[in-house]
């Protein structure tokens, strides 16, 4: 990288980028304050501020560079800001009770979904009068499309926060749910995904075995028992949203090949449920099999994008949260890269001057990188000296906690004995746990398009879906819709149009 280095050794090199990027930053004191048509939330759950940046070295270590100079698209968004990810009852936060804040705008328990902080965990008889909604009701009342698209199951804590109202994140289908719930009148998520808000116009993810009857072997895997139905009710509710979505333009898919066979303009609902349980980790996708999380963003947006009135689109990178659990980050930072070039995608589909897109986390991850490691370290190479404690070397990569804790006659393991750089290595932990834990530390907030300039500071994470709803007009902020004179503001315009119009107003 030796091109790079020479560069370097030159003032001007580092002048002109700053000049560069003052220039840039001159240029946002033009608000951009037109109403958002559309409005994306990319989620990346787990990724924490660390993650993004060693995701960014391997962005860039992916292409052949150095990596630190790269940049993510989310980096290239104009304004950052920090969300406090606290639950109501929790210091560390879950997905559960942080996705009830970031899409219904209210701070809630850990573990439950759709209900505010007054609902109390596994408890079905506190669920009824403490429901609250989500952005993406907000905007289907308003007439938009609606999407959501994940890399988990479609019933996972994240998305089930935009339709569901359940105390326990785990009561995917009523197989996993407790008999006096049930007797109490409580719904399983699956159920809700499909009665709550029954015209979803997009859903995209995994969770087929919570759709079928229990011992109902999987379309994909049939003689493996553990990807069997689930449901005790009996119902298939895959073939009940097929047949209500018949005469509607409506499809289901459950692999790429069928997806890929769709024309989105001919498309106005689309069902697509990949796997059984959560997709597979990107590094070991089938790509004849399942579609990529850009691919299913690229697909969501040709068909949400028909509706003249916009979309909301909520899009997660699920699988950065189990990597981390897992301990294994060299997945975690790929599924990081992936929902990336997601981010790319939706970019190139969508405009800024119509289209408010968010990227940001739920919470963190006890993950972290350090060593004093040499300029373009491999993110998943050693430090560059060895421990002068027990004079053994370790990875860049440690976690606080986790599986990676490993004795070798009663020291620390030494990472130059096994392969390090494989796939599923389980980088070296501080403390043993079956599973590694959240970080309780603020995430960071990224955006762009309409009003993005109302997310900045430090913010708490609830205040996320009233900036997006306000920028779309959508939700109880809809006073600034309407100019003085009670004409609505330009929005669903050409930028052309609202250009030419707006030279016209100043010359009258």
């Amino acid at each position: 990288f030796l091109w790079f280095v020479e560069q370097e050794k030159d003032p001007g090199f580092w002048k002109e980028w700053a000049q560069r990027t003052l220039k840039n930053a001159l240029n946002l004191q033009d608000l951009n304050k037109n109403v958002a048509k559309n409005i994306i939330l990319f989620l990346g759950d787990g990724m924490g501020v660390p993650t993004v940046t060693a995701a960014r070295i391997l962005k860039g270590q992916l292409n052949g560079q150095n990596g630190e100079e790269t940049q993510l698209e989310m980096d290239k968004f104009p304004y950052v800001a920090l969300s406090k990810t606290y639950n109501t009852n929790a210091q560390v936060p879950d997905s559960a009770g942080t996705a009830t804040a970031y899409l219904c705008g209210v701070k809630a328990n850990e573990g439950t979904v759709g209900v505010s902080a007054a609902a109390v965990k596994s408890q079905c008889n506190t669920t009824r009068g403490n429901e609250v909604t989500s952005i993406l009701k907000w905007a289907k009342d308003a007439g938009k499309s609606v999407g959501i698209v994940t890399t988990t199951r479609v019933n996972h804590a994240t998305p089930s926060a935009a339709y569901a109202h359940c105390v326990d994140r785990d009561w995917y289908s009523d197989g996993e749910m407790p008999d006096e719930a049930l007797q109490n009148g409580c719904k399983d998520i699956a159920r809700q995904l499909f009665e709550n808000i029954p015209d979803i116009d997009v859903i995209m993810g995994g969770g087929r075995r919570s759709m079928y009857p229990r011992n109902t072997p999987d379309v994909e895997y049939p003689g493996e028992k553990k990807h069997n139905g689930t449901r005790k009710d009996g119902r298939n509710l895959v073939g009940e949203w097929t047949d209500r979505m018949k005469d509607k333009r409506g499809y289901y898919v459950w692999n790429k090949k069928d997806l890929f066979s769709l024309n989105p303009n001919n498309v106005d609902y689309l069902l697509g449920l990949f796997e059984p349980a959560d997709l597979p980790y990107e590094l070991e996708r089938n790509k004849e099999t399942d579609p990529s999380l850009t691919e299913m963003v690229d697909v969501a947006i040709k068909i949400l994008q028909k509706n003249e009135r916009g979309f909301y689109l909520l899009v997660e990178g699920g699988r950065i949260d189990h990597g981390h659990h897992d301990g294994k980050a060299k997945q975690a930072l790929h599924e990081a890269v992936e929902m990336d070039r997601a981010i790319t995608r939706a970019g190139l589909l969508t405009s800024i001057y119509d289209t408010l897109t968010v990227v940001t986390a739920d919470h963190s991850h006890v993950f972290s990188f350090g060593g004093y490691t040499h300029r373009g370290n491999s993110i998943f190479g050693l430090a560059p000296i060895i421990s002068d404690i027990d004079q053994k070397p370790f990875t860049s990569i440690l976690y606080g906690n986790g599986p990676g804790f490993k004795l070798v006659n009663g020291a620390r393991e030494n990472v130059s004995t096994v392969d390090f750089k494989q796939n599923n290595y389980q980088a070296q932990a501080a403390v043993p746990l079956s599973m590694e834990t959240h970080g309780g530390e603020d995430v960071a907030i990224f955006s762009k398009g309409p009003m993005a300039h109302l997310l900045h500071g430090v913010q708490e994470q609830h205040y996320i879906p009233h900036v997006m709803a306000y920028a779309a007009c959508i939700g109880q902020n809809k006073d600034h819709c309407r100019t003085n004179s009670g004409s609505p503001f330009l929005s669903h315009i050409s930028p052309t149009l609202a250009l030419l119009l707006s030279v016209k107003w100043l010359l009258c």
